[in-house]
């Protein structure tokens, strides 16, 4: 809607008349403005005196004050006298002081505050829509706010988009058509709800499907705007199952699972039974760095070595810590590893993120050393913040071997009675289908990462219940289980090492796990793996 401002209307009868008037000329809104400013008295026009002499006399007047109360304050000190034994002239000093303060907050005078109170009350909707506003026979208002009024735009006074008022059919078709953009039916209708409803329509033209079995009410869809999925449809249901209790390092956990997998929860919850029943199961965190490895390019690979030399050098590693840190309250960098490919250098930065998983962390670190050696190395050429050598999402021997995120190790001692009638198997059954199963079968498939039986399993259940990026189930699944019969055979002493579990931290509660939680469960799949 347009809106144009008239001159105030002298009578009712007036009014009457001229009520079919819609479009003034185009200096009417001036022409308005200037009449306003004339009726309207200035604030300044009831001072005694000219406003740039008030002014000068409360700025005297604050400063003068001010000095004395500190050169009075100053002589109690030292003679000891309490401060807040005030004599008559300090109190009257205190209220000249808080006056000419209040006087002063106006910024040089009630002059320049007045300026602001008129041309915001020049287009006030609140006290008098009749006489400030002409609106058509249709509905519809004409012409915008002068360019000159600089007050805050309020919801009325902020154009509306001609989609609001369409129905959801118009808008289905403005969609299908391309005249509307999918992805700006948020921001220009301004309700998330329906601009997913009106979406998911489209769509469902544009494919010739439909989308009947997928929910689309009963989520919140202003929660994910701007935060996560853009262009939502609807909303898929996953079940969360929990498993446990799990006695890890003398505390219980509960671990939320969410996955559509028959057996899944109830093998890991047999596990988390052993477990507990044995005595519980030990983590030890190994290390803890996220990592993020830019390439660059040079000229020469000899000119690459020379940078290679510099990072890797214990002398410079202080500055290039400080200079990594200084992005983050948390981030700290441990190490730098390179690695050249020809005139290509490949530099993985190594850092602590606090209870962040930290990739952004990293990334904002990176980037602050990049910029602090294109001082000695101008002719350096960053093709890109990641390489690839991070290795983030993929599979990749170097996460295997330096570890990335966490890294674990975790082992239990499982009675042979445990072991019998929890999970209905023997000691050495167990050992032997590790070592030909997870060890040897692993080996001749070529695995990397991969000598358990289905870490992958757990690691996304876990992960999409609690938030976490189930696409870095790639490289957090990476895990080698151990097991070997202990206490002259009659035990079994099982482990799992994982190097690279990229989690972040969440706080204690009912849906809490630590890093290790669900590195101990996938002893549930052994059992599968048996019975099967």
């Amino acid at each position: 809607m347009d809106i144009r401002r008239r001159p105030p209307l002298p009578s009712h009868s007036q009014h009457n008349q001229k009520h079919k008037s819609i479009t003034p000329p185009p200096s009417a809104a001036s022409s308005a403005e200037e009449a306003v400013d004339q009726r309207s008295p200035k604030a300044s026009d009831a001072l005694p005196l000219p406003l740039y002499l008030t002014n000068g006399i409360f700025f005297t007047l604050f400063f003068s004050v001010a000095y004395f109360l500190l050169h009075r304050w100053r002589d109690k000190i030292r003679t000891s006298i309490p401060l807040h034994v005030v004599t008559l002239s300090e109190l009257a000093a205190i209220v000249t002081l808080i006056a000419s303060f209040i006087y002063l907050l106006g910024f040089f005078g009630i002059d320049f505050v007045q300026s602001i109170i008129s041309r915001n009350s020049a287009w006030d909707l609140e006290n008098d829509d009749e006489q400030r506003f002409i609106v058509n026979e249709d509905r519809s208002i004409h012409c915008p706010l002068p360019s000159s009024v600089s007050a805050k735009p309020r919801l009325m006074d902020l154009p509306t988009t001609p989609l609001v008022s369409q129905d959801d059919e118009e808008l289905v078709k403005s969609v299908v058509s391309g005249e509307v953009p999918s992805y700006s039916l948020e921001s220009k209708l301004g309700d998330c709800f329906r601009a997913a409803k009106i979406r998911r329509d489209a769509v469902q033209r544009l494919v010739g499907r439909s989308l009947e079995g997928l929910p689309l009410e009963g989520f919140d869809y202003d929660s994910i705007l701007g935060q996560c999925c853009e262009m939502p449809v609807g909303y898929v249901q996953i079940p969360v199952g929990i498993a446990g209790p799990l006695l890890l390092n003398g505390c219980e956990y509960s671990v939320p699972m969410a996955t559509t997998e028959g057996c899944l929860v109830a093998s890991t919850n047999r596990g988390c039974k052993a477990i507990y029943a044995s005595g519980g199961a030990t983590c030890v965190l190994l290390r803890d760095a996220m990592t993020r490895a830019p390439v660059v390019r040079f000229a020469s690979a000899k000119r690459a070595t020379e940078l290679k030399f510099f990072l890797e050098d214990p002398l410079n590693f202080d500055t290039l810590s400080v200079v990594f840190n200084k992005s983050s309250r948390f981030a700290r960098l441990q190490a730098i590893k390179c690695a050249i490919a020809g005139k290509n250098l490949y530099i993985r930065f190594s850092c602590s993120t606090g209870d962040a998983m930290g990739m952004n962390m990293v990334s904002k670190g990176v980037q602050n050393v990049l910029d602090f050696l294109q001082s000695d190395f101008p002719d350096m050429d960053v093709i890109g913040i990641s390489g690839n050598f991070c290795s983030d999402k993929k599979p990749a021997a170097v996460n295997w071997i330096e570890g990335r995120g966490k890294s674990v190790v975790c082992e239990a001692i499982i009675t042979r009675d445990v072991v019998t009638k929890v999970l209905k198997t023997t000691v050495p059954a167990l050992v032997e289908l590790n070592m030909l199963k997870n060890l040897t079968g692993s080996a001749v498939a070529g695995a990397l990462g991969g000598f358990n039986a289905h870490a992958a399993n757990i690691v996304s259940a876990i992960y999409i219940a609690t938030g976490q990026d189930p696409a870095q189930n790639i490289e957090s699944s990476h895990c080698i289980t151990m097991m070997e019969a202990v206490n002259n055979g009659n035990d079994l002493h099982i482990s799992v090492t994982m190097p690279s579990i990229e989690v972040l931290n969440i706080p204690n509660n009912l849906y809490f796990f630590d890093i290790s939680t669900f590195v101990i469960t996938f002893i549930g799949f052994l059992q599968r793996d048996v019975t099967e």
